[in-house]
């Protein structure tokens, strides 16, 4: 997988079958004792009792926990025990062997994947204190609410300059920022930065949240919290998941897994914020819930805050699904990841109970940015293929009335992660991003994979020189990587005159290294008073796995295919200085030269 921040999971194939096998073998002996194979030291006392109950109940011919679990009643609670769960179905009986192996079976894979979550997270806090060692921090630096304070060192003066808290300030017309990056604060460029804190606001006011993030180290996170605050928390789980599952992470904190197959990941970073003033706070970024991405590595957040309307409009089923506006495209992100069965089984005062709810009690008349995700999946038909990926794009690109003909579009695309690349592909998104329709693209005769470039595309990445050179070096980019044998395959599509371009990437906050995701499609004729072009910001790097692949020889059949789950913004940029305002590395970037590499992060 090419996604650049996957972790390496464990394959728990032989573990599964050596639990499946010594269930066999107890059950082959009726008067031994069953045998469990559970790590005592991984397992909670609630754990140790469902597991001994399925096997009491198995033994005794009785009801035990069935094969496909029924909606489970949440209820919010500030106790740290684990809620009772009510089911509005009995449950089914068994006193089969096979029944009873599969329930085993079950229970063995998610205590597997508990272990798996908390070694993550146990990697997230081992990475956290090798960056504050690197930057001349310690342990100690960090505060209750996450933040780092800052220690002069020999090699690496951070100073403590950090913006005071403005946990008060209102965004209503939108706002986009880089995260503070302690190593370079004060910015070079003067622009403003946003903490942890000042995204989320005085966490008292919190009385709902809805995050996102494909890594997370739990401990920070909830640290910005009341922990009498609900939360339903989105992330990343297992490969072969079919299904959207639900988890409880700790007293208030439910977990969603959406479905991935056999595809890629769950990468997608938004924040849901719900005030006790009735204010809503939409935020979208490129930084995963990890300290290393608020304070380490420079990454971007847009927020908006959104009203509350004076009186609720109805929610009309029939015309949902033809409307094409940001509330709109968000409530269908938010079924499809599996939030619409938590808010249905919470039981508290919420709100929201619905995820309908977003679009009729809040007033989005100000929210001028198109909203553009990736869900994984074979995406078919008229109302989905252009609903995700980069036809999605395509059409946010045709909402703004930005429709443009080829070879007069420039896509200059910052990524913190490099694909596979070849002229098929890059044509593809080129013309989605021209806002041209895909089906066109597909009556072209002609095999796509020896069709010329279209326009031209520069793909901003660090080389391994200023990787080296940056201020605390391979230690601060861990999450920015390309493969040895996709640099070795850029070299046949980049020509010292070709429309295929690697440039270096370097902030202009300071030496320190980017994991932001930007696209700038800047148009080469511009008219006086025009837009001079667009800019994509989000969780989405310049690949194939983030945007899709199209398939199919016309409309008809046409079909793109996702791996990972994956959402941005895009919004018009009017003048050139706009466009220095949004663009937060230097420009125009170095063309790789002689000598330049890559960074091959497994490599450095």
């Amino acid at each position: 997988m090419s996604n650049h921040d996957h972790d390496a999971y464990i394959d728990d194939d032989d573990e599964l079958a050596r639990a499946i096998a010594m269930s066999l073998a107890t059950q082959s002996r009726p008067h031994a004792a069953p045998a469990v194979l559970v790590d005592a030291s991984t397992v909670s006392d609630s754990e140790h009792d469902e597991l001994e109950r399925a096997i009491a109940l198995s033994l005794q011919g009785k009801a035990h926990l069935p094969r496909k679990r029924t909606a489970d009643v949440i209820v919010i609670s500030d106790d740290d025990e684990p809620p009772t769960a009510s089911r509005s179905k009995a449950l089914p009986t068994s006193t089969n062997l096979a029944g009873f192996l599969a329930d085993r079976a079950q229970l063995e894979k998610e205590r597997l994947g508990r272990q798996r979550t908390r070694n993550r997270e146990q990697e997230c806090r081992q990475r956290a204190r090798k960056y504050r060692r690197t930057a001349g921090l310690n342990d100690d630096d960090a505060d209750s609410d996450g933040e780092v304070h800052s220690r002069p060192q020999p090699t690496v003066t951070l100073k403590s300059t950090a913006p005071p808290s403005t946990q008060e300030d209102l965004f209503f017309d939108g706002e986009l920022r880089p995260t503070i990056v302690h190593t370079s604060h004060p910015r070079k460029d003067r622009k403003k930065v946003f903490t942890m804190p000042q995204v989320l606001g005085k966490k008292s006011d919190i009385s709902f949240a809805i995050l996102s993030s494909f890594v997370s180290e739990m401990s920070w996170i909830r640290g910005h919290f009341d922990s009498s605050t609900p939360v339903v928390f989105v992330t990343h789980g297992e490969n072969d998941t079919t299904q959207n599952t639900t988890h409880r992470i700790c007293a208030n904190w439910i977990g969603i897994t959406p479905k991935l197959g056999h595809m890629g990941c769950f990468h997608m970073k938004f924040m849901l914020i719900f005030y006790k003033t009735g204010r809503l706070r939409v935020v979208v970024s490129t930084a995963n819930l990890i300290p290393e991405d608020y304070g380490q590595m420079e990454n971007l957040v847009w927020l908006q805050d959104v009203p509350p309307r004076p009186t609720a409009i109805d929610h009309d089923p029939k015309n949902a699904a033809k409307l094409d506006d940001f509330p709109s495209v968000l409530q269908r992100t938010l079924h499809a990841i599996g939030v619409k069965d938590v808010l249905d089984n919470l039981r508290g005062t919420l709100p929201i109970t619905a995820i309908e709810d977003l679009r009729c009690r809040w007033d989005w008349s100000n929210v001028k940015v198109q909203l553009v995700p990736s869900i994984a999946g074979k995406h078919t038909g008229l109302n989905t293929f252009n609903a995700f990926g980069h036809t999605r794009l395509m059409k946010a690109v045709r909402n703004l009335g930005m429709t443009r003909k080829p070879g007069t579009l420039v896509l200059e695309c910052l990524s913190s992660s490099l694909g596979s690349y070849g002229t098929a592909w890059l044509n593809e998104i080129y013309n989605s991003a021209l806002g041209q329709s895909t089906s066109d693209y597909l009556n072209v005769k002609g095999a796509r994979s020896k069709r010329p470039m279209a326009g031209s595309i520069d793909v901003v990445f660090p080389t391994k020189a200023t990787v080296m050179g940056s201020t605390l070096g391979p230690a601060g980019a861990a999450t920015i990587c390309c493969q040895r044998k996709q640099w070795e395959g850029f070299k046949t599509l980049i020509s010292p005159n070709g429309k295929f371009q690697l440039r270096d990437s370097r902030s202009q906050g300071g030496n320190n290294l980017m994991h932001s995701k930007m696209i700038l499609g800047l148009f080469q004729e511009q008219g006086d008073g025009a837009p001079i072009g667009w800019a994509y910001m989000g969780s989405h790097n310049f690949t194939a796995s983030a945007w899709g692949r199209v398939s199919g020889k016309n409309a008809s059949d046409a079909a793109i295919t996702i791996s990972n789950f994956e959402i941005g913004i895009v919004f018009p940029i009017q003048t050139k200085v706009e466009l220095e305002k949004v663009a937060y590395w230097e420009r125009p970037a170095r063309r790789y030269g002689v000598g330049d590499e890559a960074w091959i992060g497994r490599e450095g």
